[in-house]
């Protein structure tokens, strides 16, 4: 994916006062999710399933409303969750691979547009209440979707991986097919809302989210616009992205309190992400 993308919100007043801003509240009403770690080798692939990490908006059906991962209600057409069960669904909103910026548009509006939403898909991967461990969850919800019937509603796929070296190559053919990563989730586990080994993405980099606490000014080519962010990790680690921006994003910026997703190489000594650089605001990861 690349580095260099287009600006995703534009109307955004340039603020080059380095203020700083308290680091964000879990929005009170923010759905419980599965959170993913990080994989790394020598986990006993055995013990897990195999899926693609789909590059859309983490979105929770709860049984009466469709809500990303920070606890927005999401304005989806009457017609797209129309039969949806009562019970929660877990997925991934969804336009396509290397269609990020549309999915984004498109669930962000408040006025829904149904020729957008016709090409949005709703990737179930899990059931939050279901009482069993993932294998046994995997079955229930290709059933549930099954059942739906319907085409925008969608089963995530899983298999089997055995050995690293089977997973990165199929790490490296899902990533030459326009894809993002994938996903392992132990077979054994119980739908959990915390991050850990339960759930892991597998990516040939590793990237984060951290919040946008203040615009740096920018000098030289860049004076007069923003020249780097200074962020925040969820672990309070404060650090300045500088690369990966276009110039129209230099120009109208992610905004002071928004989630930014960051690549970087690796940590030093006291925690602070290496070589890191911007990719994308990451307006569903308010948690």
């Amino acid at each position: 994916m690349s580095l260099r993308r287009r600006a995703l919100l534009s109307g955004l007043v340039l603020a080059l006062a380095s203020t700083a801003v308290p680091p964000a509240a879990l929005a009170a009403d923010a759905p419980a999710l599965m959170l993913a770690g990080v994989y790394r080798p020598g986990i006993a692939l055995d013990a897990y399933w195999l899926s693609e990490k789909y590059d859309g908006l983490r979105a929770l059906w709860d049984g009466q409303r469709l809500r990303t991962r920070g606890g927005e209600m999401i304005a989806a057409p009457a017609w797209f969750t129309a039969g949806w069960p009562a019970k929660p669904m877990d997925g991934e909103l969804w336009a396509g691979r290397g269609r990020f910026e549309e999915a984004l548009s498109t669930v962000r509006q408040q006025t829904p547009d149904d020729t957008a939403w016709q090409r949005i898909r709703f990737m179930v991967f899990d059931l939050p209440a279901h009482p069993g461990p993932f294998t046994d969850r995997i079955t229930a919800y290709h059933g549930l979707v099954s059942r739906l019937d319907q085409p925008w509603v969608r089963a995530v796929p899983q298999e089997r991986v055995n050995s690293h070296a089977v997973l990165m190559a199929r790490l490296d053919r899902m990533v030459k097919d326009g894809g993002e990563g994938l996903m392992l989730h132990r077979g054994d586990a119980p739908y959990r809302a915390v991050r850990g080994d339960d759930l892991l993405k597998v990516k040939t980099h590793e990237d984060a989210e951290a919040r946008v606490i203040a615009h740096l000014p920018g000098r030289g080519r860049h004076s007069g616009r923003m020249g780097a962010l200074e962020v925040q990790t969820r672990e309070g680690v404060r650090f300045r992205l500088g690369t990966g921006f276009t110039d129209a994003q230099r120009e109208h910026p992610p905004a002071v309190g928004d989630w930014v997703t960051y690549r970087f190489r690796g940590l030093t000594a006291s925690g602070v992400p290496r070589f890191a650089s911007f990719v994308r605001v990451r307006p569903d990861a308010q948690r």
